[in-house]
């Protein structure tokens, strides 16, 4: 398969987590999106490669484009700083568990969108969400999560953002 796609939802409140991303092989299809992701920035909109630390990028590489635009310092600073760590972290854990393969890191890419709520406040609950929701995506990614069976056990239940 070219290209696996997961997506998940953690936390509450305005700290919220809803990460959708896509995996896939350097010169397929994810390949062209992570190269048009990283190349093209606009203003509140700046995409950036996660790093377990300065110097140190995770593998697969992976780039985190803002699904809200970027408003302020502050929420900036909050992508850059507890959302772009935790969504690093968990792609680091998810290769030492074995979920991502490891002899694929140098062939694979990830395209990783993350929501940062204009509102949110707590650093440390960005962070465990953010970690949570993008170690759930990862998994529903490479697992094939939601079948079309569990889709459709669970397509009648109320989506609790659905505004009415």
């Amino acid at each position: 398969m070219s290209m696996y796609i997961g997506e998940a939802l953690a936390g509450g409140d305005n700290e919220i987590a809803h990460i959708d991303l896509l995996i896939g092989s350097k010169d397929g299809p994810v390949g062209t999106a992570f190269a048009n992701a990283l190349s093209t920035q606009s203003e509140g909109h700046n995409n950036l490669l996660a790093v377990v630390t300065p110097n140190l990028a995770v593998k697969p590489a992976t780039v985190m484009v803002t699904k809200v635009t970027i408003k302020g310092m502050k929420q900036a600073v909050q992508m850059f700083g507890p959302a772009q760590a935790a969504v690093a972290k968990a792609v680091a854990d998810s290769v030492e568990a074995g979920v991502l393969p490891k002899d694929q890191c140098e062939d694979l890419v990830i395209v990783c969108g993350v929501f940062i709520h204009p509102q949110a406040e707590d650093d440390q609950k960005i962070y465990e969400y953010n970690y949570e929701a993008t170690k759930m995506a990862i998994s529903n990614a490479m697992t094939g999560k939601p079948t079309a069976d569990e889709m459709l056990a669970g397509k009648d239940e109320v989506h609790p953002f659905r505004g009415f």
